[in-house]
């Protein structure tokens, strides 16, 4: 395909969300799973969505995930020319890695850069939060961070929306499990409970504040004791089939730490070295595959670029 000046094809990552203490602010993004799409302009103004390949998702902008994104950011814009939509979708719907977050967030980055870039990464996950919003009820930027950032996020806070860029550590690897059933974010926030105790809460900001630290000192064995979740995974973590039996593999075999992806069924561990992952990763499936749930797995290094630009 020439590359014109007219369209662009991208890659959009899947990302893990809430990475065990951080929910709704903590976030990575992957580098071996994702979506791609191509966005070119046209002469009719407006958005369209010509093409999607992979999942059954609406085609009328407005009630389409990386839609809704769009017509925010061209609203806002208001171009002479409209855009053309192809959705090639490769992470599933409600898998727990993201899928929304790169449709949301693959359409305004491809837009920027047709536009000449007249936005930065934050104005465009303000965006893509509308996005975000028609798949899970409320406006969060977990997924969305990583994705158009890279690396590891934090949401500092969303009015006014502050991102704050993590350093990764070289070696930290990821294996992701998914199993084949849906869990709705909205249905996983529907469970959690709307009150914690004190106890439960001070434990959980010493890990995210002690995570946050593990990751700019590249002190594996901090992040391992910080990659724990009091509040949420006890509750969320029933919805998930043998999750308890892959997160004993996991940590049996060496993983750093273990949790929920996002709201799930998708479930992540850290690992120290590719190696250490692969023992891992070869672990859990063995596990897994005693079980009747079909699933895939993933192995990944941190993806600390984001969203890719293929031609």
């Amino acid at each position: 395909m020439e590359k014109t000046s007219n369209q662009i094809k991208i890659f959009s990552p899947a990302t893990v969300a809430n990475v065990s203490c951080g929910f709704d602010v903590l976030g990575f993004c992957l580098d071996t799973v994702g979506d791609e799409m191509i966005i070119r302009k046209t002469t009719q103004k407006g958005i369209t969505i010509s093409k999607i390949v992979g999942y059954d998702l609406p085609f009328e902008a407005e009630n389409n995930v990386a839609g809704v994104s769009a017509l925010a950011l061209y609203k806002d814009a208001n171009p002479d020319f409209g855009f053309e939509l192809e959705i090639y979708k490769n992470i599933k719907p409600g898998s727990g890695i993201g899928s929304s977050a790169a449709s949301a967030a693959g359409s305004v980055f491809a837009m920027n850069e047709l536009l000449g870039k007249p936005y930065n990464k934050t104005q465009l996950t303000n965006f893509a939060m509308k996005g975000e919003a028609l798949a899970s009820n409320c406006e969060h930027a977990d997924n969305l961070a990583p994705a158009l950032f890279g690396g590891f996020t934090l949401v500092k806070s969303l009015k006014p929306l502050k991102i704050i860029e993590l350093p990764t550590p070289k070696d930290l690897f990821a294996v992701v499990i998914h199993p084949q059933i849906e869990i709705k974010t909205s249905e996983a926030r529907a469970i959690l409970p709307q009150k914690v105790d004190m106890k439960d809460a001070i434990e959980q900001w010493s890990n995210v504040g002690s995570l946050v630290h593990a990751l700019h000192t590249e002190d594996y064995n901090l992040l391992s004791e910080s990659l724990v979740d009091v509040i949420v995974e006890p509750y969320r973590s029933q919805l998930i089939p043998h999750f308890d039996a892959v997160k004993e593999t996991s940590l049996k075999h060496g993983a750093l730490g273990c949790g929920i992806s996002g709201s799930g069924p998708s479930i992540f561990s850290l690992c120290k070295g590719e190696e250490q992952a692969m023992k891992v990763r070869d672990a859990i499936q063995k596990v897994y595959s005693q079980t009747s749930i079909d699933f895939e797995i993933h192995l990944s290094k941190i993806n600390t670029e984001g969203i890719k630009i293929l031609e």
